[in-house]
């Protein structure tokens, strides 16, 4: 006969282990020690089993009767409850065993094994340090609202730029946990509108050729440390990223052919990328190359050779040097050369395009014109370099005069 809670609260432990039978399988053990414990007993591929339901009286007559017949639903479908059971159990473990922050670290590697560039690393883990409070939870157990908690966090500073890529990050690093089998979706795909999105904001850049010249003029009489001026003196004739210049070496550079050869796991875009040298700039590097040649970063941090000069150093030197935020940039400066360039008129825009390693739409003709204009690059690096020291020299007339 099926039993009752009150039957069950006046069972008393006796020597050995005793059970009682509910109906349908179910049945209550009763140990010497007082402690009941509910049962399930089944039949599977011809073999008899039985599954443990919890402790009473945590687990109620009511309970273990629901659970009973949740796992003769499981056998009616040709599901084995006990082995459910334990492929679950393993199936937690395996998820807790795989928080966010430690799929996110694979995903890294993984990057750096593909030749990613070192900035992009960099980036990349910088991004997972403002998702630390999602980086212990289990990437499987992750939901969209505990994502979009994380970034709304960051997004309440302001940081609505950076909320957008910690979104994209973690984006990537789903998607890779579902391709290994860490979790079944990716849950950043449903917050696609859930933050503010950004205004486009341009690198701070002067178009003016005078102030142009009143900036040359400053880098030259700045009275800082000497390898911040020279980066200072270099980064308006090459027109590269901040980044590309700062993790320069001097094994790439050519001084006899007067080429920069900037190797592809640097460049934004992935490809290998040349920079035509002015007679300028072989000159800056020649003095440089004194102080930290002839191995290693053409620009070293202050501290260390082993690291390259900090990405803020050149942008605080021009800040001491009176220059505000919204006036110049250290990427601002490509701005300059690029807008002046194309305002000369003298030079075919695909080759200035070239210059800047900015990456072709069309792919195919993208291909091609990577091997041209290097002859009308070198002359207009030259005739860049040239101009710049024109407005250098050209010295403003007193108001007297």
């Amino acid at each position: 006969m099926p039993l009752k809670d009150l039957e069950i609260r006046a069972l008393k432990p006796q020597e050995r282990i005793y059970k009682r039978t509910d109906e349908r399988g179910l049945y209550i053990e009763v140990h010497p020690t007082g402690s009941k414990l509910w049962r399930f007993k089944y039949r599977h591929l011809g073999k008899d089993k039985r599954i443990a339901l919890g402790g009473y009286p945590e687990v109620g007559l009511a309970e273990a009767r629901q659970k009973r017949d949740d796992a003769r639903r499981q056998l009616r479908e040709g599901v084995d409850p006990g082995a459910e059971r334990k492929r679950a159990k393993l199936l937690a473990m395996y998820n807790a065993a795989n928080p966010f922050g430690d799929v996110a670290k694979e995903y890294i590697d993984k990057m750096v094994r593909e030749g990613r560039a070192d900035t992009t690393v960099t980036k990349a883990n910088w991004l997972l340090e403002q998702l630390a409070p999602i980086a212990t939870r289990p990437l499987a157990e992750l939901k969209p609202v505990d994502v979009l908690a994380a970034l709304k966090r960051i997004e309440a500073k302001g940081k609505h730029e950076t909320a957008r890529r910690c979104r994209s990050f973690a984006g990537r690093v789903f998607r890779y946990g579902v391709a290994t089998g860490r979790c079944e979706a990716d849950p950043t795909s449903l917050l696609r509108g859930a933050l503010v999105t950004p205004r486009t904001k341009h690198h701070a850049a002067i178009l003016e050729p005078k102030a142009v010249g009143e900036l040359l003029r400053s880098i030259d009489a700045y009275s800082g440390h000497l390898i911040t001026r020279l980066a200072m003196q270099v980064s308006p004739h090459v027109m590269a990223r901040p980044g590309e210049l700062r993790h320069a070496r001097w094994p790439e550079i050519d001084f006899e052919n007067a080429v920069w050869k900037i190797p592809a796991e640097r460049m934004k875009m992935r490809r290998p990328h040349a920079v035509p040298l002015s007679r300028q700039v072989v000159a800056y590097l020649t003095e440089l190359h004194e102080l930290t040649g002839p191995d290693g970063f053409v620009f070293p941090a202050f501290h260390t050779s082993r690291r390259p000069l900090s990405e803020n150093t050149v942008n605080q030197a021009f800040r001491r040097m009176g220059y505000a935020v919204g006036e110049v940039t250290a990427h601002g400066l490509r701005t300059t050369a690029s807008t002046l360039l194309n305002e000369s008129g003298k030079w075919n825009p695909d080759a200035i395009e070239r210059s800047l390693a900015h990456a072709d739409t069309d792919s195919i003709r993208g291909t091609y014109n990577r091997g041209r204009y290097w002859e009308e690059r070198v002359a207009m690096h030259q005739w860049w370099s040239d101009y710049l020291d024109q407005l250098r020299a050209a010295v403003p007339r007193s108001k007297t005069a």
